[in-house]
């Protein structure tokens, strides 16, 4: 899961970074509203935190733009603005969730694992697909039970399908949620962690939908809607 961190005040955007990236997310960081906006429109994110005070252009403007523009991505505000009117524009201009600055990080991975569930129509937060669970919270994956040993990249790959409910996702969909924005994204290392999860989890966990990507076995398939 990739999360776009907005934040100008660098101390805190490396702290952010760094416990997001410990989490088990790939984090982008953007210092001013400019570089924010372009990232937000050209780059696929699962979540976006939000400061609101921000050279270049302010985050209330950025969530204008984001909603206007129809991009569905949650976004988690933060902000020293701690009064009621100043959280009640934010989420009237589109934001999804508020912390008020200081924060404990603690509250804000909570909220961004939340945002993220509630994107994907989920209400648990631990993931199960037949005999596989994840836990978010702890990053952690087990078989029937058995705790397995995960790379913080085949993490990733198994968490976002795993998010997905059964829908089947693209190399090159995968390939943009599980890499930072400067990664080299032609190489086939996608592949290669698909290939080392089968050996982990067993050959029949992922399955290839031939021409299309790949899907976890034993999800609930996404609910069709009835013409």
């Amino acid at each position: 899961m990739r999360i776009l961190v907005v934040e100008d005040e660098r101390t805190l955007s490396a702290r952010l970074a760094e416990a997001l990236s410990a989490a088990g997310y790939v984090v982008d960081a953007a210092g001013d509203g400019a570089r924010a906006d372009f990232l937000a429109q050209t780059e696929q994110y699962d979540a976006i935190v939000l400061d609101l005070g921000l050279p270049a252009v302010d985050g209330i403007t950025l969530l204008r733009r984001w909603r206007e523009a129809n991009l569905p991505v949650p976004v988690l505000v933060l902000s020293a603005r701690g009064t009621w009117s100043e959280k009640v524009l934010g989420i009237d201009n589109g934001a999804d969730d508020y912390v008020t600055k200081p924060f404990q990080m603690e509250e804000v991975l909570a909220r961004v694992r939340a945002l993220i569930r509630r994107a994907h129509g989920r209400v648990q937060p631990e993931l199960r697909c037949g005999r596989i669970a994840l836990d978010p919270r702890s990053a952690r994956v087990t078989v029937d039970g058995a705790p397995v040993s995960l790379t913080s990249h085949e993490f990733r790959v198994l968490s976002y399908l795993m998010h997905q409910n059964g829908r089947v996702v693209s190399r090159g969909e995968l390939t943009e949620h599980i890499y930072a924005q400067d990664f080299d994204r032609e190489s086939n290392t996608v592949e290669v962690f698909i290939a080392r999860l089968r050996r982990k989890l067993g050959p029949s966990t992922i399955e290839t939908v031939r021409g299309l990507g790949y899907r976890v076995a034993g999800a609930a398939a996404p609910a069709r809607r009835e013409s």
